[in-house]
């Protein structure tokens, strides 16, 4: 099994349908994998175009149990006065990088562009993000306790 660290460049959206009426949307994203959550900043007054250039990292394993090996990506807006609105999601299959990044050693999808889609499936936009992945190399030998070395006494 291979441990490491997804690391995710959140980069921008465009396109995104606006969800308030008199005011430009403060979006963020909900980041989801197996059972780990991150949220990405809010940006004020971001509107439909925002751009976070932001890193965001989980701790994974390979080959894992569970869900498959999706990450979940849950566009939101955020309202002072109401519940933050749902603007669309995006779904990114992340099996092929784990499984090169833990035989290689690491392995990287350039940013791209991914579909967002609203609740009624219908198509709201694009998000760019990146996806690194690096398997982390053991630290300590066998003989290590505790980050210690096993003494011979």
């Amino acid at each position: 099994m291979a441990i490491g660290f997804m690391e995710v460049l959140l980069v921008k959206a465009k396109g995104l349908h606006e969800t308030d009426i008199f005011a430009r949307m403060d979006p963020y994203v909900l980041l989801q994998y197996k059972g780990q959550e991150r949220k990405s900043s809010v940006l004020c007054e971001g509107g439909n175009n925002p751009v976070w250039n932001e890193k965001i990292i989980f701790r994974v394993e390979y080959p894992g149990s569970g869900d498959p090996y999706k990450l979940y990506l849950k566009i939101m807006d955020r309202d002072v006065f109401s519940a933050d609105d749902f603007v669309g999601q995006a779904t990114i299959y992340v099996k092929d990088l784990l499984a090169e990044g833990a035989e290689k050693g690491s392995a990287e999808l350039h940013p791209c562009k991914y579909s967002v889609v609203a609740a009624n499936q219908s198509y709201c936009g694009e998000i760019e993000i990146g996806i690194t992945f690096t398997r982390k190399e053991e630290e300590y030998g066998d003989h290590d306790i505790g980050g210690w070395k096993e003494s011979e006494y």
